[in-house]
């Protein structure tokens, strides 16, 4: 092969080769950009099904009930304990896989999220509680809960008379 040979070769490569590498460069970092995300997001499913058998273990709170019952001290300081834990929990998915400008896949993750707070925040008990819940969290994340409880709140269905 002569030089001029090797020099188009060199231009082949620089003009195709070059931008072929950095194109599989940056899929490659999408991929595994998602895979974390998938990852963070499974793990932050595995702590909140644990937080939901401690919710069963401790039936006595009635978490799962819809209406607020009477508790003796020593069972609305547990029931605070929860409660606290489970913010702490949503906090980190806020602080791990909420953003401003989330792709479709990131949504998809988030949404989920958003649906398990708007499930609490409907609750009368837990919407009570949650200026004392939010001392200490992050301003962002206490900001975005706040709303949601507001939100649900405004949308609860009328009281019959």
């Amino acid at each position: 092969m002569s030089r001029e040979d090797w020099e188009l070769w060199s231009y082949v490569v620089t003009v195709v080769g070059l931008p072929f590498a950095i194109a599989v460069f940056v899929w490659e970092q999408r991929k595994e950009r998602a895979a974390e995300d998938e990852e963070v997001y499974q793990r932050l499913s595995d702590e909140y099904a644990e937080f939901l058998k401690l919710v069963l273990q401790n039936s006595d709170l009635h978490l799962t009930a819809a209406r607020i019952h009477p508790l003796t001290e020593e069972q609305q300081e547990r029931k605070l304990v929860l409660l606290d834990i489970l913010v702490s929990l949503f906090e980190r998915a806020y602080l791990l896989v909420y953003e401003e400008d989330m792709s479709g896949q990131q949504q998809r993750l988030w949404k989920s999220w958003e649906d398990y707070m708007r499930e609490w925040c409907r609750r009368e008990d837990f919407r009570g509680l949650l200026p004392q819940l939010l001392r200490g969290e992050d301003p962002d994340f206490a900001a975005y809960i706040r709303k949601l409880a507001e939100e649900e709140l405004a949308h609860r269905p009328a009281k019959a008379p």
